[in-house]
């Protein structure tokens, strides 16, 4: 079992182009842990907005009757991939792993096969 630092330590190490990555709460939109990221890129606003994004893919999926759960949310920019993983694992509901990959030297099967990892490991 690995805390919350170690955890993201890992993700940043083992994971070919990651350049951040954040544990959020999603039902209050806080990073609990951050790692990475930049004057260029806040992991603490990004944290926040894509709790929107998690919480409105619920909303939808309420409304259309999809009874299923969501493994990750993959959102593609020209340079970067932004990975969002919702942890399942030991009663974590409400949290999500953040990944934020260069596009130019990530591998996104492998860091979706890393990130899985991670998470059965991760203990909040």
């Amino acid at each position: 079992m690995a805390n919350t630092e170690a955890s993201l330590k890992e993700a940043m190490t083992s994971i070919e182009g990651t350049t951040g990555v954040a544990l959020v709460d999603y039902t209050s939109g806080m990073a609990l842990g951050t790692l990475g990221g930049g004057k260029d890129f806040n992991l603490e606003v990004a944290a926040a907005g894509n709790t929107d994004v998690v919480r409105a893919k619920l909303r939808t999926m309420e409304h259309l009757g999809i009874k299923d759960e969501i493994e990750d949310i993959l959102i593609t920019l020209g340079t970067q991939y932004h990975l969002i993983r919702l942890l399942k694992t030991r009663g974590n509901n409400g949290l999500f792993l953040y990944l934020v990959l260069d596009a130019g030297r990530a591998n996104l099967a492998m860091a979706r096969h890393q990130l899985k990892k991670i998470e059965a490991d991760l203990e909040v």
